[in-house]
């Protein structure tokens, strides 16, 4: 017997709620063709406006749609769902105005007449879309608590899930980025669960999170994934949205390729007729072409036409970003900003300011421009605690911080350009966490990445699906769990000369984008030296290529070769970074030192320089609290792991544990399969020093699953939020562990701050690999100046000395 007429309408709406369209149009034409009912034929003919609109058809969608609005004799509920449905497909067409009247005329209808059902839900739902896109964030709030009301009493759970999805996506766009994430990532199991289309979906949304965090290569990857997904089912539309958002996550970092991107996804635009979306991409290729030659005259008419267009379209927030950055030459009055408007819209304000100062020769007006943005993402700052979204949001401040720097580093002014080289450091560091309670869930997942991570050894582990699930739900519970507390102090000048004793100096390095500058600071005044970055980038140049030679080939002809050539690279970083300075502080003993991302592969510790000379790479001049009251104190506990496959490390650890022998003192050393994760966190735990011999792995694209093998597989930076007391000094011998990702100009992240950011004083680590050799001598004898009392960085200078070995070992945060 056939179906009828309403089950074969039914099964096509489910095959379009599935993504499946070919098989839902197959399903709807018979439905049409077997039916004279006017309500039934017209809901039919709305549901094949929705597949023909997903399919690249959208001027025929609208179309249908308004001939089966035009029909007499419709009940009012068949005229609210094609009213929502033509509302719908004016949203996607980006005309918004006009989408919410049709949206709320059917929301209207059915609220009169006392339906409560799936349809007015989704119509609510798409609504506050179209709400979310006009930064109506209030009401867009109300539209979707009130279809997550009516999804919970119908007991629908997919749209319920794609409801909350929404709530995360609107929390997005009011800066809650932890919200936005956990919402994000709770509801994603059920949407992956209807279809692979829904999970992309869900992903280009979950792919604006990351961006917006500044999370932007893992944000790439997923935006590039999604738009293959949507290309393959022919989703023209939602394919485009996905090329779009791919090029404003390029705009910072890729200029070039974001104007690319943008010009493929304007075409494609404006072949399906979406002229508002169509305005949005250019608005991207716009700016990217502005920042790809900012030297370039604005094209003032194709900036002013796009504005007007998204002003027409609804799209009024980037309008006005668009017009900004139109006048950042100096050229017409700004638009008008209040409190209400988006943080990253305020923040594109203040750069604007910033660069039109700079422009004028008002290096003054820049300075207070730059400083009232860092100020204002400060305050965004404080709504997280987690390390990797305080250093990666640093994203929104970049512009701003280079712009101060340039124009401190104009001013000349050594009180001037050491207050902006704090806020530098300062920049992911100003809100102090809150460490997250013990987590059972997230331990069982972190156990779970260890085992992928061992089973897919020698393969790209980050591509697995299963891994991609358990790394998601890992960060959205260390975000959602690390809590901010209250913002942290930064020091002037003034303030920091008076804390420093006669022997000690600061060297601050200044990188401005373009130029290198230093500040010798000592208890007598500050000296600014202009570096040159030409010569310095050249000795930097193939500087970690001749360190990891130079460890593999000791001995013999090549090993000589790689010597030689590494010493003149090093003889040139300290004739340029680190005499210049010295010069300027000629009495100084001990140096704290505070780079820039441009600086973070330096191995100070092998500039000749340095050579017995305790020094410590401090996060900021403001965090360092100084060691001199803790001298002669030695600590009770000092714990040891040995990892796998490192030759050497059971007898690294014993030999350096043999030096605290007396005097009170416990040692604890694991080995072998007693070295486990679950082990060495207890035992770092229960240290006060804690010393690791292990292979280190390094994650470049996300810093905080870096970690060490041991025997049950790799301790992740996200496992040492899981330690309750963390050692006062931690020494990772591990090749890699030192060495951190530079994520926006001034922002490093890696095992070292890791360590740092969950309460640790000192991290003794290398960037570069080091011969097990050296690392057991070397640091055998840093123990005996530990053991005796010394601080961190005056026993790393002492034990270089009396072993006679140059090796990139060095003090990261206190190491006084």
């Amino acid at each position: 017997m056939p179906l009828s007429a309403n089950e074969l309408h039914r099964r096509g709406v489910e095959a379009a709620n599935a993504r499946r369209f070919t098989q839902a149009r197959r399903a709807l034409d018979t439905a049409s063709a077997r039916t004279d009912d006017p309500d039934l034929r017209a809901r039919i003919d709305g549901t094949t406006a929705y597949v023909l609109a997903q399919t690249g058809q959208p001027a025929a969608a609208e179309q249908l749609c308004r001939d089966a609005l035009r029909r007499s004799g419709l009940r009012a509920e068949t005229i609210a769902v094609l009213s929502g449905q033509l509302g719908v497909l004016l949203m996607h067409a980006g005309t918004l105005a006009a989408a919410e009247v049709e949206l709320s005329r059917a929301i209207d209808t059915f609220t009169a007449i006392g339906d409560e059902t799936t349809e007015l839900a989704n119509c609510l739902m798409n609504r506050s879309v179209v709400r979310m896109q006009q930064r109506e964030l209030d009401t867009c709030m109300e539209d979707l608590r009130r279809a997550v009301a009516v999804y919970e009493a119908n007991d629908d759970q997919e749209p319920l899930a794609e409801a909350r999805h929404n709530l995360g996506y609107a929390a997005l766009l009011g800066g809650d980025l932890v919200s936005a994430l956990t919402l994000m990532t709770r509801s994603r199991p059920t949407l992956a669960a209807i279809s692979d289309l829904a999970a992309a979906i869900s992903d280009l949304d979950r792919a604006e999170v990351l961006r917006d965090a500044g999370l932007t290569t893992e944000a790439e990857t997923l935006l590039g994934r999604v738009a293959a997904e949507f290309g393959a089912q022919r989703m023209q539309q939602a394919r485009g949205e996905a090329e779009f958002h791919l090029a404003r996550s390029l705009l910072r970092h890729d200029p070039a390729a974001a104007a690319r991107t943008a010009r493929t996804a304007t075409r494609r635009f404006t072949a399906l007729g979406n002229h508002g979306w169509a305005a949005r991409a250019e608005a991207v290729r716009l700016e990217a072409r502005q920042r790809a030659k900012p030297d370039r005259p604005v094209d003032a008419p194709a900036f002013a036409r796009t504005a007007r267009a998204l002003d027409h379209a609804g799209f009024r927030t980037e309008a006005t970003g668009l017009r900004l950055s139109a006048r950042r030459d100096g050229a017409g009055r700004l638009p008008r900003l209040d409190d209400s408007a988006p943080t990253p819209l305020r923040l594109r304000a203040h750069e604007v300011r910033a660069a039109r100062a700079a422009a004028r020769g008002r290096d003054r007006d820049a300075l207070r421009a730059a400083a009232d943005g860092l100020d204002l993402l400060t305050t965004w700052q404080q709504s997280f605690g987690a390390l990797d979204l305080q250093a990666s949001v640093a994203m929104h401040g970049a512009d701003l911080m280079y712009a101060g720097l340039s124009a401190a580093a104009r001013l000349h002014d050594p009180a001037t350009m050491f207050e902006w080289s704090e806020r530098a450091r300062h920049l992911s560091q100003q809100v102090a966490p809150v460490r997250p309670p013990r987590d059972d869930s997230l331990a069982v997942d972190l156990a779970e990445l260890r085992m992928l991570r061992a089973e897919l050894a020698g393969a790209d582990w980050t591509t697995d699906a299963r891994v991609r699930v358990l790394r998601d739900r890992v960060r959205e519970r260390q975000w959602a769990a690390t809590g901010a507390g209250g913002t942290r102090e930064r020091l002037g000048l003034a303030e920091a000369t008076a804390l420093l004793d006669p022997d000690t100096a600061v060297l601050s390095y200044i990188f401005t984008g373009s130029a290198l500058h230093a500040i010798a600071v000592t208890s007598s005044g500050a000296t600014v030296v202009d570096l040159s970055w030409p010569r310095v980038r050249s000795a930097l140049d193939g500087l970690r290529a001749d360190l990891d030679m130079a460890a593999m080939t000791r001995g013999g002809l090549m090993g000589a070769v790689t010597a030689r050539a590494l010493s003149a690279r090093l003889a040139l970083l300290d004739a340029e970074l680190l005499a210049p300075l010295l010069s300027a502080a000629p009495s100084a003993r001990r140096l704290a030192i505070t780079v820039p991302g441009a600086l973070g592969g330096v191995p100070w510790a092998m500039l000749p320089g340095m050579t017995g000379v305790p020094f410590t790479l401090a996060t900021s001049v403001s965090r360092l609290r100084g060691g001199a009251a803790v001298v002669g104190r030695r600590p009770s506990t000092i714990g040891f792991a040995a990892g796998p496959r490192v030759p050497r490390a059971g007898e690294e650890v014993r030999r350096a544990a043999d030096t605290w022998d007396g005097g009170g003192v416990t040692t604890r050393i694991l080995e072998g399969g007693d070295a486990t994760v679950a082990a060495a966190t207890r035992l770092a735990s229960d240290s006060d020093v804690l010393h690791i011999a292990a292979h280190g792995r390094h994650a470049v694209d996300n810093p905080l699953f870096s970690g060490f093998e041991l025997a049950d597989g790799i301790l992740f930076g996200y496992d040492v939020d899981l330690i309750p007391r963390v050692p006062t000094t931690v020494i990772l011998s591990a090749c890699e562990l030192g060495r951190s990702s530079v994520r926006w100009g001034e922002e490093a992240l890696g095992m070292t701050r890791v360590w740092l950011h969950a309460g640790a004083d000192c991290v003794i680590a290398a960037p570069v690999a080091v011969p097990d050799k050296v690392a057991a001598e070397l640091l055998s004898a840093v123990h005996v100046g530990l053991s005796e009392g010394a601080t961190p960085s005056a026993a790393l200078a002492r034990a270089t000395v009396d072993t006679g070995l140059s090796a990139p070992f060095q003090c990261h945060g206190d190491g006084f």
